[in-house]
């Protein structure tokens, strides 16, 4: 049988925000195939992932599959808003959730996971944000959508871009891997805020980022998955779950998917496995993506 092993890899997980999002269930099944993970959390949470990290309440939900807790060796501080600390306004630096950190740009933590492990073999996007998220797209702001393509797309970029030197020829090649939606492709009427947009450029910047970096042996493909009833889906739309019945009922395999299958199919992503796999987006959807419905 054919096992995935990612013993000594090193993984630099963003995005994860408690413990039921997508980020969160990839990080877990990246320390199960054996990679150190380092998570990339937004400052605002870091007080909530450090207390589902060490809650006897939450213990349940950091179990691995083989009785061990899931333990991260680093938590740092990362908003996507920002490529370098440069960038960041004067009334962001002096923001109380903000001002305990020194460095929180993407370019600042990916320089400082590198420099601590000695470079990164996996990078998991999983960032996603619009201030206007609940507002239908004809209703969406100029700033609320240009602050939604920055942080939801354009974050992708700045993070390849900073994390190419560390990844570059890397031993059995370097993955990134990120989450999208089908949004980007067809309408869904209540993914508001500009995101369907956001998802849509997203998949072309990873196609094109495949190009740009695969003379280095790294690997950028996108998740699809199906929808998920996290605490951001439901933030959304307070009938999300009427969505995934619908997506379940109209599915090939009729039925909604879990966390772990979209943890799973990263984890494929991010092995020898995939090792010719560049540049594509895996459907983890139960099949909705294929229906005219």
């Amino acid at each position: 049988m054919t096992s995935i092993d990612l013993s000594g890899k090193v993984a630099l997980v963003s995005g994860v925000g408690d413990n039921l999002s997508f980020a969160w269930y990839i990080a877990k099944g990246l320390q199960a195939a054996g990679a150190k993970i380092v998570l990339a959390c937004h400052p605002r949470v870091m007080g909530i992932v450090e207390g589902v990290l060490t809650r006897d309440v939450d213990r349940e939900s950091r179990l691995l599959p083989d009785g061990s807790e899931f333990k991260p060796l680093k938590v740092l501080p990362c908003d996507a808003s920002y490529d370098t600390m440069d960038d960041v306004p004067e009334a962001v630096r002096t923001n109380r959730r903000y001002a305990q950190f020194p460095e929180y740009s993407i370019k600042g933590t990916i320089d400082a996971v590198a420099a601590e492990f000695g470079g990164i073999d996996i990078m998991i996007h999983s960032m996603a944000f619009s201030p206007e998220i609940t507002k239908p797209l004809i209703d969406t702001s100029r700033k609320a959508y240009h602050d939604a393509m920055g942080i939801s797309s354009y974050s992708l970029i700045s993070m390849v871009r900073a994390a190419a030197p560390h990844m570059a020829n890397r031993p059995g090649g370097a993955s990134v891997v990120g989450l999208t939606y089908v949004a980007g492709e067809r309408v869904v009427p209540h993914y508001g805020g500009g995101m369907g947009t956001c998802k849509a450029a997203l998949q072309m910047d990873a196609k094109q980022l495949s190009w740009f970096v695969g003379d280095k042996d790294i690997r950028v493909n996108l998740i699809s998955a199906g929808p998920y009833a996290s605490r951001a889906a439901r933030a959304i739309n307070k009938d999300f779950d009427k969505l995934i019945t619908h997506a379940a009922e109209h599915s090939p395999l009729r039925r909604p998917i879990e966390p772990e299958e979209v943890a799973n199919a990263t984890l494929y992503l991010c092995s020898p496995l995939a090792s010719a796999v560049t540049g594509q987006i895996l459907y983890v959807d139960c099949g909705y993506n294929v229906m005219g419905t």
